[in-house]
């Protein structure tokens, strides 16, 4: 995370939020409480990509929201909102590959539903996930779509490894390159 910091969040930071404060009033970080290893609660940093407004803890993004803003829709498609998650990995909070952190009122209704939820809570949150790298990314429209999340989490949190870190990193990367219909 340090490299990462300090050769391209170093310029990157300034540069999107200067864009940022141009297009929208706000900060230029948006920061919500999340659930991480042991469901400790913490602050997760990404470019603010959103107008703000009072539904942050409760409304996923949705596909053409319009909360979302231009450039906003641009750092959503190409990840670039996801870099600030950098900051939380040197500060311990999260890793670069592990299970996708959901806002706590999502935590808890998902909780309830889904059995052994709480086992994704026994590795640092990631960046990016085995569930994202497979195509489980953005809103939870149905229960399939959380559970099936959810089920990718535990299987990498059982079978963890640096070679699946690795190829998750890949995935994703080749994700973002191809776009996801999921991205907005």
């Amino acid at each position: 995370s340090s490299i990462v910091i300090v050769t391209i969040l170093s310029w990157l930071i300034p540069l999107i939020g200067l864009l940022i404060k141009i297009e929208s009033q706000g900060p230029v970080f948006f920061r919500q409480h999340r659930n991480g290893l042991n469901n400790q609660k913490f602050l997760i940093f990404k470019f603010r990509t959103m107008v703000v407004h009072n539904d942050s803890n409760v409304k996923q993004a949705q596909k053409q929201d319009a909360r979302i803003t231009k450039l906003g829709a641009i750092l959503r498609k190409t990840s670039i909102d996801e870099l600030p998650q950098f900051l939380n990995v040197f500060l311990g909070d999260m890793s670069v590959v592990g299970p996708r952190p959901h806002a706590i009122k999502h935590n808890e209704e998902f909780s309830k539903k889904i059995d052994r939820f709480i086992q994704r809570h026994a590795v640092r949150p990631g960046i990016t996930g085995l569930a994202q790298a497979k195509g489980f990314r953005g809103e939870t429209n149905t229960f399939n779509d959380i559970s099936g999340r959810v089920r990718l989490d535990r299987f990498y949190v059982k079978n963890w490894s640096l070679i699946l870190d690795f190829k998750i990193i890949v995935l994703t990367v080749v994700s973002i390159i191809k776009g996801s219909e999921n991205a907005y």
